[in-house]
């Protein structure tokens, strides 16, 4: 069992005037400072020493911020950054690497290749659910793509957006990065600037505006968003182990992980079998009265936790239901069968409050899921070939897991995004290298050989051969 940390004292840093900041950043890259790999190479290093060396800081501050145990912390937060960084370390000098591609004919005597380049000076939003791997995983992509990098830490998790303002400068080149701090003012500024790429992770309504404010500047965007992410159990699957590892994707963080399983769907043969041994995980994870875990966190505001009581009324609760704001408690609740038009089933839940609902067969599930938004994760448990087939191939999501939930966000190889209404663009690994980077397209030719088809005149011949060698 883990033990909480001790809160410590967290000073306020201000990020600084927003202007004179992003000056100092754009002279930076202009200056070539951040394009040589060794450069990059070091960066990352550094920002896997920083989360060694302070990982009693950042323990401190997500536990004053979420009530986050040191385990959570550890997997979720300081583990997965260092994962990212130690990855893009070992991988770097092959993403960098001119790609050759194949020359035409008509183009020979040549070659052509694909040479990534940094696009400049990238801006990083992060949410308050994870506020410090949703900044440093981000980060990890445009340092290896050899980016500035503008990173705006979620100002509801005031001790852990504190802890990196004043950390980072400290390992980080203060010339390249800059840690801006505040709430809708700072961020509506930060918006109002040029950027060559901005991530922001968090919800629709202000994903909407961010990418308004992007088009004004034809800036790129990558959105990772959330939705309700589905959860498929069939009859065929292994009860127990589902309900072991839905509980722990749910349950995690309080339930406010964007790709935590949002509702379950349930063939009605064994749904009240898989409730009970739910709710029996449960007292298993948390005990008796999760209020007293040292392992089960809080929900981050107390705005946020008084939702949970308003979706709460009215609902068949199976497990759990108890709320208190004051303390941001919302204990891990069992839903039963909410009506579709509820707010439990109209909005992303995001947070401990699991509706499971009975389906009388599996292509009633797949129907309900095809009908709505397309989600961040969709979960399916099955021992049936022919079901996962059908889920993959009528249904779209951000990512699929089969037979587990959530565990897919520890793998460096596959990419990280939404689809739809749960996002657009992607990263994690070699695909936070692409997205902060333009592939810039080369061709070189040689001056040994200058056919003449191409130019004028022209006439039939030229163009019944450039069609064969075309």
């Amino acid at each position: 069992m883990s033990t909480p940390a001790t809160v410590m004292p967290l000073p306020v840093r201000s990020g600084g005037p927003i202007p004179e900041a992003l000056q100092r950043l754009r002279a930076t890259f202009a200056s070539g400072k951040t394009r040589p790999l060794e450069w990059r190479l070091q960066q990352l290093a550094e920002l896997e020493r920083m989360m060694r060396e302070h990982e009693a800081d950042f323990a401190a501050a997500l536990q004053a911020d979420l009530h986050k145990c040191s385990f959570e912390t550890a997997l979720s937060e300081l583990g997965f950054v260092t994962s990212e960084a130690k990855y893009a370390r070992k991988h770097l000098r092959r993403w960098a690497r001119a790609k050759r591609v194949p020359t035409p004919m008509m183009a020979l005597p040549g070659h052509s290749y694909i040479q990534p380049e940094p696009k400049g000076m990238v801006l990083i939003i992060a949410p308050w659910n994870y506020p410090l791997s949703m900044v440093c995983a981000p980060l990890v992509g445009a340092i290896a793509a050899g980016n500035c990098a503008v990173l705006k830490p979620s100002e509801v998790t005031v001790n852990t957006s504190a802890a990196l303002a004043r950390i980072i400068p400290r390992y980080l080149d203060p010339d390249a990065f800059a840690v801006i701090e505040g709430g809708v003012p700072e961020t509506t500024e930060l918006l109002e600037q040029p950027y060559d790429h901005i991530l922001y992770t968090g919800n629709e309504r202000v994903a909407r505006i961010v990418m308004t404010a992007a088009a004004k500047h034809l800036t790129p965007v990558t959105l990772e968003l959330g939705g309700k992410s589905p959860c498929l159990i069939d009859k065929s699957a292994d009860l127990d182990v589902a309900a072991s590892r839905i509980a722990w994707g749910k349950f995690i963080n309080a339930g406010q992980t964007c790709v935590a399983p949002d509702h379950v769907l349930v063939h009605r043969e064994v749904a009240a079998k898989f409730t009970e041994i739910l709710a029996g995980k449960i007292k298993e994870f948390y005990g008796d009265d999760p209020s007293q875990s040292p392992d089960y966190c809080r929900i981050a505001s107390e705005r946020h936790t008084a939702r949970f009581a308003k979706m709460l009324e009215g609902q068949t609760i199976h497990t759990g239901g108890q709320v208190d704001v004051a303390s941001r408690y919302v204990a891990p609740t069992i839903v039963l069968d909410p009506a579709p038009d509820s707010a439990l089933m109209q909005e992303e839940i995001f947070g401990p409050v699991l509706p499971v609902i009975t389906v009388d067969e599996m292509h009633h599930a797949i129907k309900f899921v095809a009908d709505r938004p397309k989600p961040l994760a969709l979960y399916v448990f099955t021992k049936s070939k022919a079901l996962e087939d059908a889920v993959l191939d009528r249904l779209s999501a951000g990512s699929v897991c089969i037979n587990d939930a959530v565990i897919f966000m520890v793998s460096p190889e596959l990419p990280f995004g939404g689809i739809g209404n749960s996002g657009m663009g992607r990263y994690t690994g070699w695909y936070g290298f692409e997205t902060f980077s333009h592939m810039k397209p080369v061709m070189k030719r040689s001056f040994r050989f200058d056919a003449p088809l191409r130019y004028p005149p022209y006439s039939d011949f030229k163009r019944k051969v450039m069609e064969l060698v075309r």
